[in-house]
């Protein structure tokens, strides 16, 4: 019988996912789930077939240049792939994938979360619940912003952009969207399309950002664009951080230009701006958009999936490099 490929596993996985990791090869796993400096992390691919990564690895051209040579491939548990450099990889003949389609109702869901909790200060009411501090009622208390009706703005119409659209149609709102390309009637139902975001922006109570982190996209909401939203709008991101012009985003918020912001990624984490945290007009999550058992599964065996074909020499399913 021949020996089973060697696999680096950077982080720690769903139980299923590392049962059938360890059936099918021969895996290094992280069972203390940190977070390997570059080096070790070279150290420990050497000898492996492949790596099965998260967003929290740094895959730059120069890692990737020092990757050992037995390396075939990066099966990456993540939808987004900003954190490898695709170009390098490509030049290399590392192959790359992701898990796209199965994280969509979960980060959809977080979607609708930051929403409420944004519009409705949930964040404000459970500090004061935990601290004691609620003593009272009055009609003038902890008023917020009403979700059901409003205009939504979704930036990138793919598949979380897509069901969190039609988890926002359940609280009847009206949706408007920006996309590098216009859907087809069917998929739109009933949404507007923007083909200019700077046009869209003016009609957007709530913004939702939906597009992944490219060469375009960085700080693609500056302070610029925060100006064309309506005054109270508020501005939710479960995309990547790298979108949002931090900067911009808080002075938004200082100056009540927004009402309010829902966030689940952000620039640097877990080493966010701290100037978000003493903003009480913001509803912070700690990057929790697909983490439901069921999702995370998914998204292990979508990995694994893609490491079967690459390693049995057939054309993976989710190939992005």
């Amino acid at each position: 019988m021949s020996q089973k490929p060697g696999v680096l596993v950077t982080r720690k996985l769903p139980q299923a996912v590392e049962e059938r990791l360890r059936r099918d090869y021969e895996p290094e796993f992280n069972a203390e789930d940190r977070l390997y400096p570059s080096e070790e992390l070279l150290h420990r691919a050497r000898g492996k077939a492949a790596i099965v990564a998260c967003h929290t690895e740094h895959f730059t051209s120069e890692v990737i240049d020092r990757l050992p040579d037995t390396v075939r491939a990066i099966t990456n548990f993540s939808v987004g792939v900003d954190h490898v450099d695709l170009s390098a990889a490509k030049s290399r003949g590392l192959i790359v994938t992701n898990t796209p389609d199965v994280l969509s109702d979960a980060t959809a869901e977080i979607a609708m979360l930051l929403m409420l909790g944004a519009a409705r200060r949930a964040g404000e009411g459970e500090r004061l619940v935990r601290a004691a501090k609620w003593d009272s009622w009055s009609p003038a208390f902890m008023v917020g912003i009403q979700v059901t009706g409003k205009r939504l703005g979704v930036i990138g119409m793919g598949r979380v952009g897509q069901v969190t659209a039609e988890r926002a149609r359940g609280f009847e709102m009206e949706i408007l969207y920006h996309n590098r390309s216009r859907l087809d009637p069917a998929a739109e139902k009933g949404a507007r399309y923007y083909q200019a975001l700077d046009q869209m922006l003016p009609e957007c109570e709530f913004l939702s950002i939906h597009c992944p982190a490219t060469a375009e996209t960085r700080g693609l909401i500056n302070a610029a664009r925060i100006e064309r939203l309506p005054d109270g709008a508020i501005v939710v991101n479960t995309a990547r951080g790298a979108v949002v012009d931090d900067d911009a985003l808080i002075a938004a918020l200082e100056s009540g230009k927004l009402a309010a912001a829902g966030l689940d990624v952000f620039n640097n984490e877990p080493d966010i701006n701290p100037k978000y945290r003493k903003l009480e007009n913001t509803f912070l999550l700690p990057h929790i958009g697909s983490a439901t058992r069921e999702t995370r599964d998914a998204m292990g065996f979508r990995a694994l999936d893609n490491l079967d074909a690459i390693l049995t020499g057939q054309e993976p399913r989710d190939r992005v490099a």
